[in-house]
């Protein structure tokens, strides 16, 4: 309970500020790159950091890297309050990131060592991830509420009770825990990691404006592709590197980074492209547009313990494989709204998006970790949860790229129209899911699984089917 009440907050704030974005738009006189850098600058800096902070949690102590995290998001959400321009509340969403990035990892490491059979823990991971549903469901409605009442910036107020109750009950009873050995800090490989997301996401949300073939635009391309580079040579060459590349010889390992990317594209996509449709388009409240989502955010928190258990006892190709099918139905039929579709269309819609989404957690959590050693849990987590928020990037800064571009090209300001091929890359998100879903469940992943468990923990003999 008290871990999960990391992903509570996290997942609260993404909620949230999506709903706030026009809001914020208006206040702050922000464009529509400004806003996804209001939503990208936290997950960007999140994404970067978090195996950094998994591998300082095995390094210094897990209960202490979750509680200055917890304080750390706590201070970045009162800040986030007192913005007074566009350019500080990017900041100051930075900060929120860094105490971010010490919450989920850590809080799974700890779940991880704590339930070490693994029926178990793929139960304990489907109710973890039921959580991500709740936040989705109290997101919208109480972010809706608040900027309706009192404003946006009371949305950040929020995250400040429940991260000092977190931090009260982590003091009092998670126990200490570390790995057996300490590693070294990976300076050079976070430097590439950061600068790799920086620039890619840099090239993509900034491309409408100066151009795909712009000087600019090339080179920041070219850097993350150095980047890129550079991480695949050095990285292989330390003993204690930051990202573990070992790990991606498991094919239900690599598969699961993959789909993670897939699915957490599709729903950062999702949250923002339906914020603006509901509110800019549709002219809704921002309260009505929370209350309007809650079909998507209801399945999306009633699904996950259902997914953890079938993965528990029958392995994870069902619930990838309904995820996939899912996420790609509701996508397409978003891909066909105007201004007038029918509110009954996208009900449907967001109820069909959210038992993709419900389904699709648990499986990628669960093979993230089976099977490697419980001292790099934390790191092994860390690149799991990077993979989420390196997707949910990506599906903002595409998305938000596609529709600027088409607005450009097209000379009005259609939103609805514009979105369209947005929701068909998202839909393509949905089809890679369902593909990575027979790809990382056949006899020849789980024998990468046994031969990559046993050359990092030559211990283990066996590894259960994920």
């Amino acid at each position: 309970m008290i871990c999960s009440m990391s992903l509570l907050i996290v997942g609260l704030d993404a909620t949230i500020v999506n709903i706030a974005l026009p809001s914020i738009g208006t206040d702050l006189h922000a464009s529509v790159s400004g806003l996804q850098w209001t939503v990208d600058a936290y997950t960007l800096v999140l994404a970067s950091l978090l195996m950094l902070s998994g591998s300082t949690a095995d390094r210094f102590g897990r209960r202490r890297t979750f509680v200055i995290g917890l304080l750390v998001f706590v201070a970045g959400s009162m800040l986030c309050s007192l913005a007074p321009s566009l350019g500080l509340l990017v900041a100051f969403r930075m900060v929120q990131a860094i105490g971010g990035s010490m919450l989920n990892p850590v809080a799974m490491s700890i779940i991880t060592n704590t339930f070490t059979e693994p029926r178990e823990r793929a139960q304990a991971i489907g109710v973890w991830g039921a959580v991500i549903g709740v936040s989705m469901a109290l997101g919208p409605v109480v972010g809706g509420l608040l900027v309706t009442t009192v404003g946006w910036r009371s949305i950040f107020w929020i995250n400040i009770p429940v991260g000092l109750v977190a931090v009260v009950l982590a003091l009092r009873y998670i126990p200490e825990s570390k790995a057996p050995r300490a590693r070294r800090v990976d300076v050079v490989g976070q430097v590439l990691v950061f600068v790799l997301l920086v620039s890619l996401t840099y090239g993509i949300i900034e491309a409408p404006e100066h151009g795909w073939t712009s000087g600019l635009i090339v080179g920041a391309f070219a850097l993350a592709g150095a980047c890129l580079i550079g991480i695949l040579l050095y990285e292989p060459r330390r003993t204690e590197p930051l990202i573990e590349l070992r790990f991606f010889r498991s094919i239900p390992f690599s598969g699961a980074t993959l789909i993670a990317v897939a699915a957490f594209a599709a729903l950062g996509g999702f949250l923002f492209l339906n914020t603006l449709y509901l509110q800019e388009v549709r002219g809704l409240s921002a309260l009505r547009a929370g209350l309007d989502t809650l079909p998507m955010a209801a399945m999306a928190m009633l699904l996950p313990p259902i997914s953890g258990r079938i993965v528990g006892v029958r392995g994870a190709r069902i619930p990838l494989v309904i995820a996939g099918i899912a996420l790609t139905i509701g996508c397409t039929m978003l891909a066909f709204i105007g201004g007038s579709t029918p509110f009954s269309w996208l009900f449907v819609a967001y109820v069909i998006f959210g038992i993709g989404f419900g389904f699709v957690n648990a499986p990628i959590t669960n093979a993230a970790v089976s099977g490697m050693p419980r001292a790099q849990a934390g790191v092994a987590a860390g690149i799991a949860s990077t993979s989420r928020q390196i997707g949910q990037t990506l599906g903002v800064a595409v998305v938000g790229a596609l529709v600027t571009s088409k607005m450009a090209v097209s000379g009005h300001t259609d939103l609805a129209a514009a979105s369209h091929a947005g929701w068909w890359t998202l839909a393509g998100c949905g089809v890679a899911v369902l593909v990575l879903a027979f790809v990382v469940t056949t006899r020849r992943a789980l024998e990468s699984a046994q031969r990559t468990a046993r050359e990092l923990n030559p211990e283990v003999l066996e590894v259960q089917p994920t």
